[in-house]
This record gives structure tokens, C-alpha cells and sequence, in this order.
């Protein structure tokens, strides 16, 4: 598939997804969304739930950037700052526009009954966890570690969820909010004490350039 038409296609599930659902988002429709004809996606994406799975690789894969991306500009020492980048990764702009909460939404819905998505969707649960995991590990025992990043993970997708029915929509700086006070009842003091320094030093390079 080059590179031109599949995200073209993929952007007409995620637009034909949020006008209709999964259910509703037939080949045919997904085609003429995407001027693209239904023979051509049946013969590289094999129908309707291998574009669909395609398409959520594709969500999963911003995602995944997304983290990347923020843990890369916080600091290696500051265990808080990278927690909270990982949550901003969770909540990047590209994963609360509409057209993706709403794919998110469906997918969720549809992997309970659909063995590759759920694979998908595990595959996604077990990243966020790792990812907390190892931050939570600096600081805390394992078993400890395991139990506050379990906490973070509800709190992302429940945050998550009920922001994306709501018609205020998704609130980053609340979910940041909510976690950090629970993160401060988790965590000794004094990596919030660094955190801050940390994030002072880094804003005061910002304004000098250096």
C-alpha cells in the first residue's frame, strides 16, 4: 500500500467511523469517503476488519509518539516529570481530537468481540503499565510500583472515558490535576521538591536559549 492512500484510508474510517460507527462503516462507504475503490481495499487490507485494524495500528502508533515524545524532553532524574509526561502522552492532542476519541470509543467497544483488536488493545494496556512501571520502580518497591501505576492507568482511561462523553470533551490539565494529587499521595516528598527545581532550571534555559 503506498504511502499517499493508506492514510488516506485511514483517515476516511476515522471520519466515516464518527458519522456512522463501526457498524455503519462499510467498504463501500469508506471507499467513496475516500475516493478509493472497495476492490482496492478488499485486496490490501483483505475487507472491512483489516482496514480496521490498520486503522487503530495507525491511533496506537500516535500514541505510542506521543509518550516517546514527551518523555524526550523531561528531564532523566525528575521520576515526576516523567510520570506527567507519560499521562500528557495519554492525552496528546492527537488523541483527543474528535474523529480519534470517537474511533477509540468503537474500537473499545468492537475488541470485546473481535480477538485481533482485543490483542491489539492488551498490547496497548501492557505498554502503559510498563512505561509507568519503570518510572515507579526508581522510587518505590516493586510491588508498590505495580499497584500506584495500576492506579494511574485507571485513572488515564477513566479520566479519558468520561471527558469523551461529556460535551465539554477531554480536560488535559484536569487529568494532569487529579493525577498529580493522587501521585502526591503516592510519592515521597522530595521528588516533588526536585521535580519543581528541575522544571524551574528547564524553564529558565527556555527563556535564555541555552
Amino acid at each position: 500500500m503506498d504511502k499517499v492512500r493508506k492514510p488516506q484510508l485511514i483517515k476516511a474510517v476515522m471520519r466515516v467511523v464518527d458519522e456512522v460507527g463501526f457498524h455503519g462503516a462499510s467498504v463501500a462507504l469508506i471507499g467513496r469517503t475516500a475516493n478509493v475503490s472497495p476492490g482496492i481495499i478488499n485486496h490490501y487490507f483483505g475487507g472491512k476488519d483489516g482496514l480496521i485494524e490498520a486503522t487503530m495500528r495507525s491511533v496506537l502508533q500516535d500514541l505510542s509518539t506521543g509518550v516517546r515524545e514527551q518523555l524526550a524532553e523531561t528531564a532523566p532524574d525528575d521520576i515526576v516529570g516523567r510520570i506527567k509526561a507519560i499521562v500528557r502522552g495519554n492525552f496528546d492532542p492527537r488523541q483527543i481530537d474528535s474523529s480519534v476519541v470517537k474511533t477509540w470509543l468503537a474500537f473499545w467497544a468492537y475488541a470485546m468481540h473481535h480477538p485481533v483488536l482485543f490483542r491489539l488493545q492488551r498490547v496497548n494496556e501492557r505498554r502503559l503499565l510498563s512505561h509507568l512501571r519503570r518510572e515507579l520502580k526508581r522510587a518505590l518497591p516493586a510491588q508498590r510500583a505495580d499497584f500506584v501505576a495500576k492506579g494511574i492507568a485507571a485513572l488515564i482511561d477513566g479520566i479519558w472515558l468520561r471527558g469523551a462523553l461529556t460535551p465539554e470533551g477531554i480536560d488535559t490539565e484536569l487529568a494532569l490535576a487529579i493525577i498529580t494529587d493522587y501521585l502526591e499521595r503516592q510519592l515521597p516528598a522530595e521528588l516533588f521538591e526536585l521535580h519543581q527545581r528541575l522544571s524551574l532550571e528547564g524553564n529558565a534555559k527556555a527563556k535564555t536559549g541555552n
